[in-house]
């Protein structure tokens, strides 16, 4: 019979698990935020993970700097398709990091082409153009719905929309819907989600806007969703004031897939779930799945959800490759989006700044 001592005191016998020491930031060598994040791949738990986040969007962006194989170069556009480089990332987003003043951080990565593709919902495209003509408010997460409602106020988390910003949104672009039925009749323009932004994008011409960026840089945005919700409202309104407008959402769904089929490589970071969690993976499915992901969300996978999957269950679709390394972070995008990009695309401009 084992001794109590040797019951709570099994011996180690073996160590091969035993690599990587726990250390956190070492306070004494004053405040250095680049050394306090790079310490939390030592750290434990999600601090971790963010670790590896970083890691895997670093070598996104190492894999981006390899010269494209002469076999897979692409010289002119084919379906609207173009290699841009070694890698191909995929960002997707939903709607409300949009609202929030994540907005700012998703420009940033447009705005200096530091990514190939955007998809998003519908909210993650109206929001963008209202806050060009309206600003949102900070309100609070327990301001009362029916209060709010009695004051023409809408309320996202702690974030507040006044229905004025709607209207304003209604009279930019019912003209625009006028313009693109015009041309639809008379040109002949097949109309699509990511071509309806993109126009929308040019339309806006305002370097505030996430879209505006699209539009300049030649990066799709797409957004298989884009009926469910304000957008979608105005379309529903215009076809009434002016029937007619037709948008083609299967020849987006070829536009992405062959994106993603002539990628020499594919990268793919996605903020939140649902939708535009499915619609990238989906894609990469017809390459046999991405070299490199990241997942940043708060969602569990006990209730068989894609939004709480966590990245083996794509690997097991075909999604991401068998030999691939994703992570998935668990944690609010608000939070550690910043600092993710802080540590990768941030580093990626401001170095090669220093540099030229």
């Amino acid at each position: 019979m084992s001794s109590p001592e040797e019951v709570v005191l099994v011996k180690t016998k073996d160590s091969s698990l035993l690599k990587e020491k726990v250390c956190g930031y070492n306070w004494s060598q004053g405040l250095d935020y680049d050394k306090i994040l790079q310490s939390y791949l030592h750290t434990g738990f999600q601090a971790t993970n963010f670790g590896l986040g970083v890691e895997e969007i670093n070598k996104m962006l190492e894999c981006r700097k390899l010269p494209i194989p002469a076999d897979k170069y692409i010289d002119k556009e084919d379906e609207h398709i173009t290699v841009r480089s070694n890698c191909t990332i995929f960002l997707g987003y939903t709607s409300n990091l949009v609202s929030s003043g994540l907005r700012e951080t998703i420009k940033f990565l447009v705005q200096h082409s530091l990514v190939d593709c955007l998809v998003t919902t519908a909210g993650g495209i109206e929001e963008d153009f209202i806050k060009c003509m309206c600003p949102t408010y900070l309100g609070d997460f327990t301001l009362a719905g029916k209060s709010l409602r009695e004051k023409g106020i809408n309320r996202i988390g702690n974030l507040l929309v006044p229905n004025d910003n709607y209207c304003s949104f209604e009279n930019w672009i019912i003209p625009i819907f006028d313009q693109m039925l015009k041309e639809q009749k008379e040109e002949k323009v097949l109309w699509t989600p990511s071509r309806l932004i993109d126009r929308l994008g040019q339309e806006i011409n305002h370097e505030d806007s996430i879209y505006y960026w699209a539009y300049k840089n030649k990066i799709p945005v797409f957004c298989p969703g884009l009926t469910d919700g304000s957008i979608g409202d105005m379309m529903f309104l215009h076809s009434f004031k002016n029937p007619g407008l037709v948008v083609d959402i299967i020849q987006d769904l070829r536009r992405i897939n062959l994106m993603a089929m002539k990628a020499v490589n594919s990268g793919v970071i996605i903020l939140g779930g649902g939708l535009i969690k499915h619609h990238i993976c989906n894609a990469n499915l017809m390459r046999n799945g991405a070299d490199f992901a990241v997942y940043l969300n708060t969602a569990s996978e006990f209730d068989g959800s894609d939004s709480g999957a966590r990245p083996d269950e794509a690997v097991s679709w075909g999604k991401i490759k068998k030999e691939a390394k994703p992570v998935k972070i668990y944690a609010e995008a608000t939070l550690v989006f910043p600092l993710l990009v802080a540590q990768t695309f941030a580093k990626e401009v401001f170095n090669s700044c220093r540099n030229t």
